[in-house]
C-alpha cells in the first residue's frame, strides 16, 4: 500500500495547511487545517477534513465493511450499517487518540443481536486492522442498535 501527501498551500508566502493525498488505488482525498486567528499563516481555510479526522473515518469504514461482510458471511439480511465515533484526543502532543467510541446502526431484516455483537467484536479483535492499532493508545467501545427493515 502506498500514498503521496503533497501540500497544497501558497509556496510563495508559505501559507495555508492545505494536503492532498493521492493513494496507490488512483484515489484522491484532500485535508486541510483549521484556520488559526493568531497565525493565519500556520492555519488551513477549513476546506477540507483534519487528518485526524480521516484517520477516524477510516478506522470507522474499515469496522463498517468488517461488519457488514460478516453479516453477509453469516446470510443475514443486512441491508444497511453506519457507525458514529465519537473521540478524545491527548491534551498534550502528540494528541493521540485516547477514547473512541463506536456507536454501530444495522438495518436488516430478522439480524439477531448476537450476530451484530459478534461481528463486531470479531472486527475490533481480528480483522480490522485500523481499530486495533488505535487500539494500542485508545480506549474503544462500542454499542449498537437493529432497526427491522
Amino acid at each position: 500500500m502506498e500514498c503521496t501527501v503533497s501540500w497544497t498551500g501558497n509556496a510563495g508566502t508559505r501559507s495555508g495547511m492545505g494536503f492532498i493525498a493521492e493513494t496507490g488505488s488512483g484515489h484522491v482525498l484532500a485535508m486541510d487545517g483549521a484556520p488559526d486567528a493568531s497565525r493565519p499563516e500556520n492555519g488551513g481555510q477549513n476546506l477540507a477534513p483534519r487528518p485526524m479526522e480521516t484517520v477516524l473515518a477510516g478506522t470507522g469504514g474499515c469496522t463498517a465493511y468488517d461488519v457488514v461482510l460478516i453479516l453477509k458471511r453469516g446470510r443475514h439480511d443486512v441491508r444497511g450499517c453506519s457507525v458514529r465515533l465519537t473521540s478524545e484526543r491527548a491534551d498534550t502532543d502528540p494528541k493521540v487518540f485516547t477514547r473512541i467510541h463506536m456507536q454501530f446502526t444495522v438495518t436488516g431484516c430478522g439480524i439477531p443481536a448476537a450476530a451484530v455483537e459478534r461481528a463486531i467484536a470479531m472486527s475490533h479483535e481480528k480483522y480490522c486492522s485500523a481499530s486495533i492499532m488505535l487500539g494500542k493508545t485508545a480506549q474503544i467501545t462500542t454499542g449498537f442498535e437493529i432497526v427491522e427493515a
